[in-house]
């Protein structure tokens, strides 16, 4: 039976110029502001010049925190407290992909708190009283701009975790598609997996009466289906970036958890592992495992949810659950393959030296998933089996 609360206070500010809206927005929480981004796309693409134009236009002082890296280090984090403390910072704006609001969230987390950023990945501590931010987004791929969610990585101890509060919801969100033209190839299929993936861990969830919420998790995939390879083939195609876009935003704003006690999220923390050690980009790493998990968890109580998904997403005919779930879980890989996205471990140069460890430090604080619970042995088998 359904029975929730749903409440999604991010302002969304879509479409061709929404850049210029921003200096009355951010005027609402504060004047003084980090600006915080990765390398050099912003400014080659001309999006760090307009920010910055509207920023003086509207008397806001900004001070910079570049160089946030994919996977994004926590002592990049620590530099970012440091100067939103020296500088009395007031609001934070992130330009760029997920790994750019993902510490930006971290940071706005701690600016106010005693300890160490990482203690919030570590659950040692609960976040309170965090700086306000917005986002300008140059990726479809994380759903970041819309949620509580950040993920952080820590090379010293080759750990990759997530934190989320509410409270870390951006305050806008500028979704411009035209920023997402020049995202290369690879980074743009990795993007569609990562969306999907989002969609995957929510829909394969133990739930009951839930169509709508379903029905919204297969029309998205179906989203990335249909526009992903356009994307990669034509990089400026308006509608093609502007429906990634969208759809990366609903699948992890919570709409289609409602009515669920949780997600799985069991993929998520399997692949956190590899990427912490080897800095795999994240979609491309779901992209080796997500088909791996399904095919692991694949039995006669799983099958009718993964038939489900056969049937409305990838039209598959056979009214046997257990042959229709295998061609859905098939037609998935197949679509990744499309991609060229990388289907093994072995085929980005990964070996099985670590999978002990791995297994154990995503399992760090108990069973993982909710589809099917896991341990540190079935983490491995998962592991091994994508080889």
């Amino acid at each position: 039976m359904q029975n929730f609360n749903f409440h999604v206070p991010t302002k969304i500010l879509f479409g061709q110029n929404k850049v210029n809206e921003i200096g009355n927005e951010i005027k609402k929480y504060g004047t003084r502001i980090l600006l915080a981004y990765g390398g050099g796309s912003v400014k080659k693409i001309g999006l760090y010049d307009q920010v910055v134009e509207q920023l003086n236009e509207n008397g806001i002082s900004y001070f910079e925190l570049s160089g946030i890296k994919p996977n994004p280090r926590v002592t990049s984090v620590r530099e970012g407290v440091k100067i939103c403390r020296e500088n009395d910072i007031d609001f934070i704006l992130a330009i760029g992909g997920g790994s750019v609001i993902d510490a930006s969230k971290a940071i706005a987390a701690a600016v106010n708190y005693e300890g160490d950023p990482w203690d919030f990945s570590v659950q040692k501590a609960k976040v309170k009283d965090p700086l306000p931010l917005g986002t300008v987004l140059t990726l479809a791929a994380t759903g970041s701009e819309m949620n509580g969610n950040a993920v952080i990585s820590n090379e010293e101890t080759q750990e990759k975790k997530g934190m989320a509060s509410n409270s870390l919801r951006p305050k806008f969100s500028v979704l411009d598609p035209v920023y997402t033209f020049s995202v290369n190839r690879y980074h743009t299929a990795a993007g569609t997996v990562d969306i999907m993936s989002h969609i995957f861990e929510n829909y394969f969830a133990p739930s009951s009466g839930t169509f709508v919420q379903d029905a919204m998790a297969e029309s998205i995939l179906k989203t990335c289906i249909k526009y992903g390879p356009i994307a990669l083939d034509e990089p400026e195609n308006y509608d093609a970036r502007a429906n990634l876009l969208w759809a990366g935003s609903l699948a992890l704003n919570g709409l289609t958890l409602t009515g669920k006690l949780m997600g799985d999220w069991a993929t998520h923390g399997i692949e956190h592992e590899v990427s912490a050690i080897y800095d795999l980009t994240h979609g491309a790493g779901l992209a080796i495992i997500h088909p791996v998990w399904m095919q692991y968890v694949l039995n006669e109580k799983t099958a009718p949810k993964f038939a489900q998904m056969a049937r409305n997403v990838w039209n598959v005919e056979e009214q046997d659950d257990m042959e229709a779930a295998q061609k859905g879980i098939n037609a998935v890989r197949a679509f990744f393959d499309s991609l060229e996205m990388p289907a093994r471990l072995s085929d980005v140069d990964i070996s099985g030296d670590h999978f002990d460890a791995m297994a154990e430090k995503a399992c760090c604080f108990g069973k993982i998933g909710s589809f099917k619970r896991l341990e540190p042995k079935d983490v491995r088998a998962i592991l091994d089996n994508a080889l």
